[in-house]
């Protein structure tokens, strides 16, 4: 009998097992599971061993991203700045020890007289490089080169200067408007330009000047010319030396423009 009773109690159980399906876990043993469950105060209603959603983890990389991002922006910026103030400064060094070498260049080139007139006025190629230094620096830089080989002018060549207003006029003024020549510095056939607008301004205050400063000292004939007014005569005194000027300038520039083309390109550091 009670061989029996254990076969029905076995036979039950199978039952009961294939009834809920292969694999399937008992009740007792989820109920004990979830007993095992500890509220979690972070989590209300779900247990330590649950995960933390999916939102959550992408706010948290999305927070992540943009801190690193931003902190690559500004540590960029700041190199960026450092950069372009390291070179502005290059840039600058650079303009004044090549506009020191160029009036250098002028003044030694200014005594090489191809012909010298009684008065002054002389047939040179002294301003080539003033005005190959302007069009490369542009007109600032091209005014305080050209204001300075004016000082060297007046000091070391000042011999015709008459009185104060001669020194200002033939020499301050008339090499410190070669500077103008800087107007033309990014512009198509810079040289050719710069270099006409140089000449002309030049002459411009060596004409005033010969006409009102100068006037007493025409002569009655010049170029087998009777001289009747000091505008004329100062037209023609001024003018034949400075076309001269003008055109072995601009031969020698267009002669080597070509051959040493990035030398007349504009300075702008780019």
């Amino acid at each position: 009998m009670i061989f029996g009773a254990n076969c029905c109690r076995i036979r039950d159980t199978a039952e009961q097992m294939n009834l809920r399906g292969a694999g399937a876990i008992p009740a007792e043993t989820g109920q004990i599971a979830a007993l095992t469950r500890e509220p979690d105060p972070d989590h209300a209603g779900v247990g330590k061993d649950a995960t933390p959603s999916s939102d959550r983890i992408a706010a948290f990389r999305l927070q992540c991203g943009i801190i690193f991002a931003g902190a690559k922006i500004a540590a960029a910026r700041k190199d960026g700045w450092k950069t372009m103030k390291t070179s502005k400064s290059h840039l600058r060094l650079r303009a004044l020890c090549e506009g020191a070498i160029m009036v250098a260049l002028a003044q030694v080139l200014s005594y090489l007289k191809l012909f010298e007139l009684p008065q002054g006025g002389s047939i040179t190629i002294g301003m080539f490089p003033i005005i190959f230094y302007c069009i490369r620096w542009g007109f600032g830089p091209g005014m305080i080169a050209s204001f300075a080989y004016s000082l060297l002018q007046l000091f070391l060549d000042g011999a015709y200067a008459w009185g104060w207003q001669s020194m200002i006029g033939d020499y301050i003024l008339a090499f410190t408007v070669l500077g103008v020549a800087g107007l033309f510095w990014k512009r198509k056939n810079a040289f050719l330009l710069g270099a006409t607008a140089a000449c002309a301004a030049r002459f411009l205050v060596h004409y005033v000047v010969g006409a009102t400063i100068w006037a007493e000292s025409m002569p009655e004939s010049f170029f087998g010319m009777t001289m009747t007014t000091p505008w004329f005569y100062s037209l023609l005194y001024n003018g034949s030396y400075m076309v001269i000027d003008w055109v072995l300038i601009v031969v020698i520039g267009l002669l080597l423009q070509k051959p040493m083309k990035k030398w007349f390109a504009p300075q702008t550091g780019e």
